[in-house]
């Protein structure tokens, strides 16, 4: 009877404690007003650092237009499944690298649309562009000292490394024969030895 008593006091606790987790779950972030499967995030100032990390998992709608968002956090709208329109108007989209992923998101989309009015506001030779239909190549261009530093940053890694291997490679010949030479020489002198023991 009395272990009876216990584990429903621990199925209790269980409980209690799985309920106290589901509105971390289930919680609307905190910038933004949700009614059912709608998240409304609009006209809240929302720039890249501000923006919610994630939204609820059977979310249909979510609006950000009206924002001063320049990017989309990469991989934010890639879990939501049920998810079916953003609203992403009117926001001063920066159309370099870090815009690769709203603009690959947006060509995995079956309504493109009602994207259709998203556009650079930077840099300059892309403003008033849409981005929809910018090439990779034009996004990359536009982050291209980023990108030449980097190559140039690994290919000084990859030269030094190769120059370190290379060190290592002639320290293991030089030892190799080295201890090849004193092989041959401690062979020779129990030959010696053994040839004055048996006179």
């Amino acid at each position: 009877m009395l272990n009876l008593g216990m584990s429903m006091v621990r199925l209790q606790e269980v409980f209690l404690v799985f309920l106290s987790l589901i509105p971390l779950v289930f919680q609307c972030p905190p910038i933004c007003r949700c009614t059912g499967t709608s998240t409304d995030c609009s006209s809240r100032e929302v720039n890249v650092d501000t923006i919610p990390k994630r939204f609820e998992a059977d979310v249909t709608e979510i609006k950000l237009n009206d924002n001063k968002l320049t990017s989309i956090p990469s991989g934010l709208f890639d879990t939501l499944r049920q998810l079916r329109a953003v609203s992403l108007d009117r926001n001063p989209w920066s159309c370099d690298c870090d815009i690769l992923y709203l603009r690959s998101w947006l060509l995995k989309q079956e309504n493109r649309s009602m994207y259709k009015g998203l556009k650079c506001s930077s840099p300059a030779e892309l403003r008033g562009r849409l981005i929809l239909y910018l090439t990779e190549d034009e996004i990359i261009s536009s982050c291209q000292d980023w990108y030449c530093n980097m190559v140039l940053i690994c290919q000084i890694l990859l030269f030094a490394f190769i120059i370190i291997q290379a060190i290592l490679l002639i320290g293991v010949i030089v030892f190799l024969r080295r201890f090849e030479r004193f092989a041959k020489e401690a062979t020779r002198a129990r030959k010696d030895d053994h040839f004055r023991n048996a006179m």
